[in-house]
């Protein structure tokens, strides 16, 4: 590595992003006070203000290189959407142009509504939609092959106002949870605290391919995932690229991303070697919700954008290989204050800290009420591959506390009062010249879907591909809707101390069943989770109803989150999706099956007849082994077209339903057995066929020679 191609990341951080330090210096002081008012106190932003920032945004992106600008927004695709418009007016007399940028094309955007899944909401000759600069999260410049374009992330609604968006259902129930806690800080006297924001990490797990194999994959073109492939005779058995010395090309793509994600502001920071061969993970650090939702759409497209430059592909499919381990991303969530106060935070002692048991049992109570709706928020048809299996959280939805907090919960429930707390101990190594130092009180549950950490909650069910977006909005709002009754029975209390006491042993009561500490892999969870009566929602399809039951209705609908026709709506986008995935993923294998595979198969079946009667004529020689070979390709191949035959017949019939949740569990049921059936004999075909024949890259191939 040469000299000039290292850099100081404290020099670049943040150098293409219009943040804090940016507007404070190039903005009249006038100006940058009302935006921050806009910012921090939802004040209405007037158009005078809008247009100083909007002509010192685009002087500022100019000098960046800037020639287009783009209202950047998340529809409910699972990707980002953006339109380009050039920052030039039309042409003066002399022929030459303005460059200019108003405060009316800062805040508002049209893009077509009709053309993006609205689930009903919109007709399609209903297509005026708008997008709204979301000013909390900060405008960027992108750099790329394009050149640069300034990118402001907004909001998306349809011409009525519903949402079409991740964005705007989130930013809701951000001031859900916000009002909520200040109603209960104040009741613990806390008058200080201007703003509680719901705080997120999420840690982004990866496969990384070479991408002139990948493009042999039709499998993974089309669906992101393999449909066919046998597994080779090593996998992820020894452990050892879990953790496991960084590979100097996949170093160099890792280089890259971190700094394109440094400049943009995204502090990337911890970076390793997953369990599966070829997989991998990046970790940020915390920020808030909308700004974490934000940065990590721009990890994923970078992620992706930046492995074509070193000539990989960059998988964020659950599961792209069957037979090894899948990606998720954790979702790591708390709330602080704008004065720093997190209150998750147990402190040393917990059992005496009432604010944080009040908090940490209302918390027990959203995620019990509300299982079905935090494991739909999880769900999409490629984590199907993944939840439930031993290599992610199971789809039972339970709470990991650790010994610390049980025991203080144990208190509670028992006796009425928490006296003590476990306190860690010293670990000691045994070893003279290691130090010794104090272990924590808790240890960690990988198995946990949603584990208490320290000072936060890890939601471990999201799928890597996913938006982090709806896990937030639920999490944001069942939360809120807890502190608001918390807060209805204590405001009213004459004695707030027994109130609040009697209120925190009620829910730790109530609401145990969602606490589980053990092994959330084994067969006897499935069995006493079934006895305390909490749900297993297995697939996709059965968790999308949870979306719009009258439970779900009237806590979305309560807190201003979603009114019922954009939970109706996003039932049926979820229900539409599911069939389409699964069809294209039908369609992808009858494709590969038939002209791919079924010919490569006769070609070696002609092969060995052709050998086995070539070595006949000149000898009398054994030739049972060509023989029996060719007997079990052969029946193999019958197999595969009759497989072949049935998935056709299937996938036409599905592509005929009427879209609904009856399509949807005909793929689930009918349509993806068919594919399993399919996909046996071909994988059994793969391991006797020659390699030279064999018409794409093998698992070995994809996942070692990278």
């Amino acid at each position: 590595m040469s000299e000039t191609e290292y850099f100081n990341v404290a020099d670049i951080f943040g150098e293409n992003v219009f943040n804090d330090a940016v507007m404070q210096e190039r903005l009249p002081k006038k100006t940058y006070k009302k935006l921050r008012e806009v910012i921090e106190e939802g004040k209405e932003l007037d158009l005078e203000t809008a247009d100083v920032v909007a002509h010192e945004m685009k002087e500022w992106a100019i000098e960046k290189g800037a020639t287009h600008y783009t209202h950047w927004f998340q529809p409910l695709t699972g990707v980002t959407a953006e339109k380009h418009d050039s920052f030039i007016t039309a042409p003066m007399p002399n022929g030459k142009v303005l460059m200019s940028f108003s405060g009316k094309e800062l805040i508002k955007g049209e893009p077509d509504a009709s053309s993006f899944p609205s689930g009903g909401l919109r007709a399609t000759f209903e297509a005026r939609g708008y997008t709204a600069w979301d000013c909390t999260s900060p405008a960027f410049v992108r750099q790329d092959a394009a050149g640069a374009t300034l990118c402001i992330p907004t909001a998306f609604c349809s011409y009525t106002g519903e949402a079409l968006d991740q964005k705007t259902p989130l930013l809701r129930s951000m001031e859900a949870i916000n009002t909520q806690s200040l109603r209960l800080l104040k009741l613990f006297g806390n008058t200080t605290s201007k703003r509680v924001t719901p705080s997120v990490g999420p840690e982004q797990e990866y496969f990384i391919v070479d991408r002139e194999k990948y493009l042999k994959r039709k499998d993974l073109i089309f669906t992101g995932r393999t449909l066919f492939g046998a597994m080779p005779p090593k996998g992820q058995e020894m452990d050892d690229h879990y953790f496991g010395i960084i590979r100097e090309r996949i170093a160099a793509y890792m280089r890259d991303v971190n700094k394109e994600l440094w400049k943009l502001g995204v502090s990337a920071k911890t970076q390793h070697n997953e369990v599966a061969p070829a997989q991998h993970e990046l970790a940020p650090i915390y920020s808030e919700a909308n700004v974490a939702v934000d940065h990590n759409q721009l990890v994923m497209e970078t992620l992706k954008k930046v492995a074509g430059r070193h000539g990989l592909q960059c998988l964020l499919h659950e599961k792209p290989f069957a037979g090894v381990n899948g990606s998720g991303k954790h979702n790591n969530w708390s709330i602080t204050t704008d004065d720093g106060i997190n209150l998750l935070e147990p402190g040393k002692t917990p059992h005496e800290n009432v604010q944080f048991l009040l908090v940490l049992t209302c918390i027990l109570k959203a995620v019990d009420k509300h299982a079905d709706l935090l494991r739909e928020s999880a769900a999409d048809v490629g984590n199907d591959h993944r939840l439930g299996a031993n290599e992610a959280p199971p789809a039972i939805v339970s709470i990991y506390l650790g010994e610390q907090l049980q025991d203080v919960l144990s208190q509670l429930i028992s006796t009425g009062e928490a006296t003590h707390s476990l306190s860690g101990s010293k670990l000691e190594t045994g070893v003279k010249t290691l130090p010794d130092f104090m272990k924590d009180a808790t240890d960690r549950n990988r198995t946990s879907p949603f584990a208490f950490t320290g000072n936060k909650f890890e939601f471990r069910m999201v799928g890597s591909q996913d938006s982090i977006a709806q896990p937030n909005v639920v999490l944001n709002t069942i939360v809120a809707e807890a502190f608001s009754e918390a807060c209805d029975e204590l405001e009213k209390a004459d004695d707030f101390d027994m109130a609040v006491h009697d209120l925190i042993k009620k829910y730790a009561t109530e609401h145990q069943r969602i606490v589980f500490n053990g092994n959330g892999y084994s067969d006897e969870w499935v069995e006493e989770a079934e006895r305390r009566g909490l749900p297993n929602i297995k697939s996709m399809v059965d968790a999308i109803p949870a979306l719009n039951t009258e439970k779900a209705v009237s806590l979305f609908e309560r807190f201003g989150v979603f009114t019922r026709a954009e939970l109706d709506s996003r039932v049926e986008i979820e229900y539409e999706t599911y069939a389409k995935e699964i069809n294209i993923e039908a369609k992808a294998m009858i494709d590969i099956a038939g002209k791919q595979i079924i010919p490569a198969v006769i070609k070696y079946t002609t092969e060995l007849a052709t050998s086995a009667a070539a070595v006949k004529s000149v000898c009398d020689a054994d030739i049972s082994v060509q023989t029996e070979l060719l007997a079990e390709v052969s029946d193999l191949l019958s197999e595969t077209k009759v497989a072949l035959a049935k998935l056709e017949e299937v996938t036409e019939k599905g592509g005929t339903m009427e879209e609904g949740r009856d399509q949807a569990v005909y793929y689930r049921d009918v349509v993806k057995t068919a594919m399993d059936a399919l996909r046996a004999p071909v994988d059994k075909l793969e391991m006797l066929v020659d390699k030279d024949i064999w018409p794409m890259p093998s698992y070995g191939d994809l996942i070692f020679e990278v």
